[in-house]
């Protein structure tokens, strides 16, 4: 039996971004739902060219937060969920049109992740296949995690279908990108570490970065994605010392 499907996107600035990611769902989606954050740019009017579109904004409190609000705003059985920086591949395109043609026989699937990271796609260093549920049927489980790296959960019970098809992410466009936004994401990380009451040590600082290097570039194979694969390992092990080191100082400074 056929079902109708939402495609749930959030945004805030995504101009660069969001019509390379309407352009992939809007010829299986039976509406697209926009929840924006007060873009500043051009999101809106890109979004509003799209016919079966409903751009809306909210206060964004988190990831994880907006994204569960998001999926309320969804009218139809199953929900698509995607970044305003992801794009289904074909395969993907391909592999939901046949689940909506003969019917659904789960209650969520999952999709690999195929990374971007400044033009080079990446297969190894932990980055893939990065499985994600993407597609799910409304009311069947929730946005979790630790803002800003949220994931979508079902109860053990539900069923979920692991599909090998790819959802492709834009990662990051340069390396100056990179480093933003790795400033940006350890100051989230850290602060909801903090809210929780999670210590930092001088101990953690200098060894957790060295375990990342090791763990992203030799036992996930980092190198065998070339010079990508060092930068990717360097960096995050750099986001490692800045997330706690961030957290160290905001105990620090409490008392």
């Amino acid at each position: 039996m056929n079902f109708q499907l939402s495609a749930v996107i959030i945004t805030f600035n995504e101009e660069r971004n969001i019509k390379r990611c309407l352009e992939s769902v809007k010829d299986i989606a039976d509406e697209i739902v926009v929840v924006d954050s007060f873009s500043k740019d051009q999101t809106k009017e890109i979004c509003e060219k799209y016919s079966q579109l409903t751009f809306m904004e909210n206060p964004f409190e988190g990831h994880i937060q907006q994204k569960n609000f998001a999926i309320t705003q969804a009218t139809k059985e199953y929900v698509l969920s995607l970044d305003a920086d992801e794009e289904l591949s074909k395969e993907a395109v391909k592999d939901i049109l046949k689940i909506k043609q003969e019917g659904a026989k789960a209650d969520a699937y999952s999709f690999h992740r195929l990374n971007n990271f400044c033009g080079t796609w990446i297969k190894h260093s932990g980055w893939y296949p990065d499985t994600k549920i993407r597609l799910f049927r409304k009311g069947v489980g929730q946005w979790t995690g630790q803002n800003p790296h949220d994931r979508y959960e079902i109860p053990s019970q539900n069923s979920c279908i692991a599909l090998k098809s790819d959802i492709l992410h834009y990662t990051v466009a340069d390396l100056q990108e990179h480093i933003k936004q790795i400033n940006y994401f350890t100051e989230i990380a850290a602060q909801e570490l903090y809210k929780k009451g999670k210590k930092s040590s001088i101990l953690k600082i200098l060894l957790s970065p060295i375990i990342k290097f090791i763990r992203d570039y030799f036992i996930k194979l980092g190198f065998l994605d070339g010079f990508a694969g060092l930068l990717i390992a360097r960096n995050s092990a750099h986001a490692k010392f800045l997330k706690y080191s961030k957290l160290y100082l905001m105990n620090k400074n409490k008392k």
